[in-house]
């Protein structure tokens, strides 16, 4: 196996796309919160001192997305045309999953985007609610699905499937 971010030296270098055609691309990831389903139902009945949390946490997402480049050293600047995030909770577990969506038409595939920003989201979530619990923790963090480019569609498999 090769990795097309190192030279035939094994420096790291940013791979050249110049050459490679414009097309639609998407990406989805999501990235799993667990705490405990008191402070759940607080995030939800927006009674955390910090504010809304996941309104909040929505922010900050886009706002990574954008920033990607500036935390992945040899992530390429892209010209982002598409972000949503939302969340799903189960109270009983105690769990909200932070799904972010990407779409843009470039060069290169948008998933390090959805992933940094469905971590972000999470890390926002902690942030702001750290001071109720110290045990919140964030797990696991993963690509659900991408389209377009020459590797074409991806989609997560469930257990079983």
């Amino acid at each position: 196996m090769s990795f097309n971010h190192f030279d035939d030296q094994g420096r790291a270098h940013m791979v050249d796309v110049s050459g490679k055609k414009f097309t639609e691309r998407r990406a989805r990831a999501s990235a799993v919160v667990h705490l405990s389903p008191e402070i759940l139902a607080k995030v939800l009945d927006h009674e955390v001192a910090k504010g809304d949390v996941l309104g909040v946490a929505r922010l900050s997402a886009i706002a990574a997305v954008k920033k990607t480049p500036d935390l992945i050293p040899l992530a390429h600047p892209l010209a982002i045309h598409h972000v949503a995030v939302d969340f799903t909770h189960n109270a009983s577990e105690g769990t909200i999953v932070a799904v972010c969506e990407v779409g843009a038409v470039e060069r290169t595939g948008v998933e390090m985007e959805a992933m940094t920003g469905a971590t972000v989201a999470a890390l926002t979530v902690y942030d702001m609610c750290k001071g109720l619990d110290k045990g919140i923790h964030i797990g696991p963090v993963q690509l659900e699905y991408k389209s377009g480019g020459k590797s074409g569609t991806y989609e997560r498999k469930l257990a079983g499937e």
